[in-house]
């Protein structure tokens, strides 16, 4: 958004220069394709047009449905597709006691695939309205298509290095392959990303739905080759493992082996049920959870649409009164620009109107939101257009977004490592010990939090140059503030609940806390439901204590911080009580089992 106040200056500028000798030069721009990329080709565009001082008009090829007015869908599908096939491997896996090549493996793989394609279209296209009902069956192949190659890749690396082969495609689909996804345009990635997804399922997966949902199927060829190598791959692999080189070891070793006893026999008859019931409660999970992705996900995030937007408004003019036809606004009134900017320095407002004479001046706060700049100055323009009176949009921010940060995202992105970090401390402490309690639980608990918090914010602050220098060390004791909560609540729920008690901990944090956050959109953009329930989980909080610190000097902070300390001390002491109890049961975790399951249900788009 950072040259959206003279782009749409220079507009209107040239639309004043328009005659009857000068014929205009058309631009067309495709939202479908990627929603931000207008703000780097609009701007490019109109300043080459004020340049040669020719006229420009703009048309829309390809739009957005109603349904999905900023190109959401397409990357918040990828995550229940991704996370469904990933998780069908990891818990059949474990299922079938370690067994990763067996010959019904395939086969049982792409059967849950179909499964969890078909509740995925049900949630996000029939039940949510993501997407219009005439793609039900032109999508439903394709998420078939992607659960299938991931699940299957993810079951080949389990025969090919055991449980390592886990937690290594976790790290490969979901760490790296996620941002490479591209779900806000490949083109807008760097580079080396953009060529590391190519290579990857994610990137392939997003661009498959994507041109079948808005580009009736074109150029889908290089993302389905792509899909069935890594699908056909993943069978051959466990074929091989499953069948032939079984068949070989046998041979080789003097002819069959002892065998189970016959089917029907007293012996084989409770052993087989008793497998079949694990197989199937082991996918049941991984359908309520693959179900889980697909509706908290997609319902908070899919059609965003400001409700009471808070908004600022100095002087009065027909143009405010138009443009809250089309867009919610909580208007406070304020006695001159100063004392509106005030507010804007305070993050009490997202922007404000300045009338004064006749004119119109639009103030957006860019480092406020992501969306709120473009969505205002749209709607103002049409107001302003629909009344015969001018506008200008100028942007103001009390600290400037970091040059590496253009759309306010970033802490919102760190939001998710610091969630992840702090379940995945405590399970794999959990793993480690066996216990789910110790006296110095707590301690040990805070003391990761400490340094997890630094690694985080040395790697945001100064590598990724993520947010200005200036804000480094108040943002470490935040981040790690985050993490120890995170990190507690999740204890002692695994105290109570046992290894199940990681599971609650991700449905708490991650599908409704995180979905709940607002995220750089910011809470007026979220649905009723998750506006109101934000508030009382810890994600929404720690991430308006990270943005405010960060770019409005810690103003509007005094509430959340004293939410999250809420957290921070009554789950410090409850889990020091449960930790003092001197009986404690052995919990028998895998650590690498564990991190493998932990990281990708903790991942988001």
């Amino acid at each position: 958004m950072s040259q959206l106040s003279w782009t749409r200056r220079t507009g209107a500028s040239c639309t004043a220069r328009t005659s009857a000798r000068v014929r205009p030069t058309p631009w067309s721009w495709s939202p479908a394709k990627s929603f931000f990329a207008q703000t780097e080709l609009e701007p490019a565009f109109l300043a080459a047009a004020h340049k040669l001082k020719r006229p420009v008009t703009v048309k829309t090829v390809a739009p957005l449905a109603s349904s999905d007015p900023v190109g959401a869908v397409t990357s918040l599908l990828l995550l229940p597709l991704l996370i469904g096939g990933y998780l069908a491997a990891v818990l059949v896996f474990k299922a079938a006691h370690g067994v990763a090549a067996a010959p019904w493996r395939a086969v049982i793989l792409i059967g849950y695939a179909l499964v969890g394609a078909l509740l995925t279209d049900l949630i996000a296209g029939l039940g949510i309205g993501a997407y219009s009902s005439s793609h039900f069956w032109p999508l439903l192949p394709c998420f078939w298509l992607i659960t299938s190659a991931v699940a299957l890749a993810a079951a080949a690396m389990q025969a090919l290095v055991g449980k390592l082969g886990t937690l290594l495609v976790a790290v490969l689909f979901i760490v790296i392959g996620g941002p490479p996804a591209g779900g806000l345009g490949t083109y807008l990635l760097p580079v080396y990303w953009r060529n590391i997804g190519v290579i990857l399922p994610p990137q392939s997966a997003v661009t498959l739905v994507n041109h079948v949902l808005y580009f009736d199927g074109n150029n889908i060829s290089t993302p389905l080759v792509v899909l069935f190598l890594y699908a056909g791959a993943g069978t051959a692999v466990i074929a091989w493992f499953g069948r032939i080189r079984l068949a070989r070891s046998t041979t080789e070793a003097g002819g069959p082996q002892p065998q189970t006893p016959p089917a029907g026999t007293a012996a084989s008859t409770p052993n087989r049920r008793r497998a079949v019931i694990a197989m199937l409660a082991a996918l049941g999970i991984c359908a309520v959870m693959q179900s889980l992705f697909a509706t908290t996900y997609m319902s908070a995030g899919h059609a965003s649409k400001a409700t009471n937007l808070p908004f600022g408004a100095v002087g009065s003019s027909s143009v405010l009164a138009a443009a809250q036809k089309n867009i919610s606004l909580k208007v406070t009134r304020y006695p001159n620009e100063a004392a509106a900017k005030s507010a804007m320095n305070e993050a009490r407002i997202y922007g404000a109107l300045v009338s004064s004479g006749g004119s119109n001046t639009l103030i957006v706060v860019p480092s406020m939101s992501d969306l709120a700049p473009l969505d205002l100055a749209v709607r103002f323009e049409q107001a302003a257009r629909s009344t015969g009176q001018k506008l200008t949009v100028q942007q103001y921010a009390p600290l400037p977004l970091a040059a590496k940060d253009p759309f306010g995202l970033v802490q919102g992105l760190m939001l998710v490592p610091l969630l992840i970090g702090g379940y995945m401390s405590s399970t794999l402490l959990l793993a480690a010990t066996g216990k789910a309690a110790g006296r110095w639980r707590a301690a040990q608990l805070a003391g990761f939090a400490v340094v997890s918090g630094l690694v985080i914010d040395l790697i945001v602050c100064y590598w990724l140059q993520g947010f200005p220098s200036s804000k480094f060390w108040i943002t470490w004791p935040i981040c790690s503030l985050i993490v120890a909560v995170v990190a507690f609540v999740a204890a002692i729920l695994q105290k109570l609940l046992g290894p199940i008690g990681t599971l609650v901990t991700v449905v708490v944090m991650i599908l409704l806390g995180n979905p709940s956050s607002g995220g750089a959109s910011g809470a007026p953009y979220l649905p009723a439901f998750w506006r109101d329930l934000g508030p009382y989980l810890p994600p929404r909080n720690g991430y308006i204590l990270l943005h405010h610190t960060i770019y409005f000097d810690g103003h509007g902070t005094s509430q959340v911080l004293i939410n999250l300390l809420i957290y921070l001390v009554v789950a410090a002491l409850v889990l020091i009580v449960l930790d003092l109890r001197r009986t404690e049961a052995k919990v028998p975790t895998d650590a690498t089992e564990a991190a493998a399951v932990a990281v990708p249900i903790g991942a988001t788009p």
